[in-house]
This record gives C-alpha cells, sequence and structure tokens, in this order.
C-alpha cells in the first residue's frame, strides 16, 4: 500500500492544498491516430514497491494530454525539426554532418530505447554518445548538455523509438552502475530530507499544490515543459527535483547522474517510449 510523504518531510505537506489522492486517469495514449502507446503496465521485476507503472502522461491535464496527442499541436516538434537540420549540417574540423556517417537517421530506431547503456567499459547516456561521436567524427567542439542544439538532437533521435517499450539493460556490466543509481533513488536529500522514491513512490497521485505528482517515469525525455517552454534533459530535471529539497546538487552529466538515470530508466521498461513528450 502506497503512503503519504513521511514524518521527514513535514515541510512539504504542509504545502498541499487539500491533500488527496488523484490516481492516474483512465485514457488512451493514441499519437496521430495510428500510434498506440502503453502508458499502463506491469512493473518490472526489480521493482520491489510497485505493482503497476503508468507514463507521466496519464497524470496531466486533458489540456496538457491533447498536446501530445497530434503531432502538429506537440510543441517539441519544433525542436525535432531543429534537431533533422542540425543532424544534416557540417560541423568541426573534418568537414562532415551526422549525416555523412549515418545516412537516415531513422537507422537509430530503438536505440534510445536501450538507453542508458555500458559502451566500450563505460556508461553511457544519450549526450555521452552524441558528443563522443561529434569530437570523433566530426572533430567538433562538444554541445552543452541541456543546451537547444544537445536536446533537440536527443529527441530527434528518440523520436525513432517512439511506440516501442523501454529495455534498458541492468544486469552484466550495467550492474554496479543500476546498483548505484538505485541507492541515489532512495537515499534522502537535502534540508527536507526528500529521496526520489518520497515522491514518486510513496505519493505518487497526490495533488502537491496545483501539482499532480506522477511515478516520474522518464521515458518521454527530452521533454517540452510547458513551465519552461523548452525541451528538458533528464538530468536537468533530476538537478531540479534534488535542489528542490533544498540540497546542494550534483552537475548535468555527473557520474552520478548517469547512475540514476539508469535506475529510473529501467523503471519505466515496458511502458512506450513517448519522445518528445508534454508535461505541465
Amino acid at each position: 500500500m502506497r503512503t503519504i510523504l513521511t514524518a521527514g518531510s513535514f515541510a512539504v505537506v504542509a504545502l498541499l492544498a487539500a491533500p488527496a489522492l488523484a490516481d492516474p486517469d483512465e485514457d488512451n495514449l493514441v499519437i496521430n491516430d495510428e500510434l498506440q502507446m502503453v502508458t499502463e503496465t506491469a512493473a518490472p521485476a526489480h521493482m520491489e514497491h510497485v505493482d503497476t507503472i503508468y507514463s507521466g502522461w496519464r497524470f496531466r491535464t486533458d489540456e496538457t494530454q491533447a498536446l501530445q496527442i497530434d503531432d502538429f499541436e506537440n510543441p517539441a516538434m519544433i525542436f525535432v525539426d531543429q534537431g533533422m537540420d542540425l543532424f544534416n549540417s557540417v560541423d568541426g574540423t573534418e568537414g562532415k554532418s551526422c549525416a555523412s556517417c549515418h545516412e537516415d537517421v531513422a537507422a537509430f530506431a530503438g536505440f534510445h530505447a536501450e538507453m542508458p547503456k555500458v559502451m566500450n567499459g563505460k556508461l553511457v547516456v544519450m549526450e555521452d554518445f552524441i558528443n563522443g561521436h561529434r569530437a570523433r567524427a566530426m572533430g567538433a567542439e562538444p554541445w552543452k548538455w541541456s543546451g537547444p542544439e544537445m536536446q533537440a538532437m536527443v529527441a530527434l533521435i528518440g523520436l525513432q523509438s517512439r511506440g516501442m517499450p523501454m529495455n534498458v539493460k541492468i544486469d552484466g556490466d550495467a550492474a554496479p552502475y543500476w546498483e548505484q543509481g538505485k541507492e541515489m533513488y532512495y537515499t534522502r536529500y537535502g534540508q527536507l530530507e526528500l529521496s526520489c522514491a518520497n515522491c514518486h513512490e510513496d505519493s505518487y497521485g497526490l495533488m502537491i499544490r496545483a501539482d499532480h505528482l506522477s511515478q516520474g517515469q522518464i521515458n518521454g525525455f527530452p521533454t517540452y515543459r510547458l513551465k519552461q517552454a523548452k525541451l528538458i534533459s533528464r538530468h536537468n530535471r533530476f538537478r531540479g527535483c534534488i535542489r528542490d529539497t533544498r540540497a546542494e546538487t550534483f552537475a548535468e552529466g555527473s557520474d552520478e547522474f548517469r547512475a540514476l538515470e539508469l535506475y529510473v530508466a529501467s523503471r519505466s521498461n515496458g511502458l512506450s517510449v513517448e519522445t518528445p513528450a508534454v508535461r505541465q
């Protein structure tokens, strides 16, 4: 049984306006009247305290949900178009573009659904993969982690896997990183002594002020947040959550956030990739 935020969280509970459960709605996400998305499924076997996982889309208002149903209404698609321009643009000392090596971005279908993953002995997230190829193949300068160019490219590559189930590997070489991420997920941070699990596992469904707490699934990232009117990276969201506990946070691109991304992404296994999603 889920519980309300725990004793160490009284400062947050005090902010709740008429606290009440508001479970995920029953709506179905079908994009462009043809692409059926899995927004509810049995939790992965490695999740010990949750039986069913839900997409964050199921916790949003009808108005926000509607923006993701039709690509012509989805504000994130502007950035996907920018990503396509970048994919075809020559940059760096080698006189190459992404398209010079990867003729069709559709070749990345399925890649995003398996990220992060261990490559050449190191845990790699999508931003690492992109900057690594820019350096090695193009002789180009790295893009800023949450910069518009980077997140446009992450969204473009992620879109190629939209509708496919998340399938992040957590065993083998990935296991120690996954264990590190799991420990972070359950660690209380900051003056408010809150962990990721306090909000997104113990208390999803609660209304906290005007926001509806979801399970914190990241299968739709980078996501267009209406609040910020731009694409938001996974690490940007992690940083914001830890900052909200009144703690010193980790940097985007840190090893800590890479491990946390692996763990949190694995909690989405079985849900459809929604990239790029729309959230409040």
